[in-house]
């Protein structure tokens, strides 16, 4: 079992995280992104189409929460892992 939170640091300061509703949609319409991590209080979990090959994972904490893991000074609903970087999230 990972941790998420390292992991999910990890990705943000190694790799390409896009951050936010906006930068998620379009990461998954250019079919970059390889994993969609949702906060357990995301307004609007239907983000991911269906066919989509990028995997979801929802995180046990809030949007304040899930912006702390990632090493950001502000709340994160979703976002989307574009490339992991030194990170093993993608294996959660």
């Amino acid at each position: 079992m990972i941790d998420i939170a390292r992991a999910l640091k990890t990705a943000s300061a190694t790799g390409d995280v896009r951050f936010g509703l906006a930068e998620t949609r379009r990461s998954l319409a250019k079919d970059e992104a390889k994993m969609v991590v949702f906060a357990s209080n995301c307004p609007d979990k239907s983000v991911v189409p269906s066919g989509s090959r990028a995997r979801t994972l929802m995180f046990s904490g809030t949007n304040v929460e899930l912006g702390n893991a990632c090493g950001m000074p502000f709340p994160i609903s979703v976002l989307a892992v574009v490339s992991p970087g030194e990170s093993n999230i993608l294996s959660a």
